[in-house]
């Protein structure tokens, strides 16, 4: 398994997070966002959730919270699109992301997956390929009973501490979701020891993402 490091020799890193419902950003990267808060280099962090109304607001902002305790400066915006119905509303997501987009430039963005079977994450990612083109895009996946896990291409190994901590504070956070039966910690453990089985990780986690275009030099 051959190596990059996501940092390159960075002195600072910018971090764009997008996930359309309040636990999105975390099931997809937790685990890469708890383990960038702990490497020493400063991570600036904009978080973002698009359809976050009511207690899923209130769940988004405090995980974001707990995810992000180690940023060197967060900001989180939460949005009140309609859920499942992002494609419909396709224009006003995207005025709204041009708009974090004046007031923030990330170094790299973390997105829902382009081939992912729900259709506002499909509408997010597909939004983000077209808005933030000279970024590096980190497609996340999501577990669901569609059965669209697909073929990633670059994955961030979890120490087992972080793979114990995500889960924690996934199921301290979202209660909201405890009544659907994939959203346990059996789901999220399983998934990334299977990714970290993939790329030989040193602790037997992973998370893993979907990069279509990377620049090396």
């Amino acid at each position: 398994m051959i190596r990059l490091d996501l940092l390159g020799g960075r002195e600072r890193l910018s971090l764009l997070c997008i996930g359309a419902h309040s636990d999105d950003i975390e099931i997809g990267a937790g685990g890469l966002i708890l383990t960038l808060m702990r490497v020493g280099v400063p991570v600036d962090v904009h978080w973002c959730v698009l359809s976050a109304q009511g207690v899923r607001g209130e769940e988004a902002r405090a995980s974001a919270a707990d995810f992000l305790a180690g940023a060197a400066s967060h900001h989180v915006d939460c949005g009140a699109f309609q859920d499942s119905l992002f494609p419909s509303q396709s224009p006003a997501i995207k005025s709204w992301l041009i708009d974090v987009r004046s007031r923030f430039s990330p170094d790299v963005v973390l997105v829902h997956g382009r081939d992912d079977a729900h259709q506002d994450h499909r509408e997010l990612a597909a939004l983000a390929w077209n808005l933030f083109r000279d970024q590096a895009i980190l497609e996340y996946e999501i577990p669901k009973w569609d059965g669209d896990l697909g073929r990633p291409n670059i994955y961030a190994a979890m120490e087992a501490a972080v793979m114990g901590r995500k889960i924690e504070l996934l199921v301290r956070h979202f209660g909201s979701q405890r009544s659907k039966d994939w959203f346990d910690p059996e789901t999220f453990r399983g998934l990334a020891r299977l990714r970290g089985m993939e790329c030989r990780a040193p602790e037997r986690f992973a998370e893993a993402f979907v990069a279509r275009k990377l620049r090396i030099i």
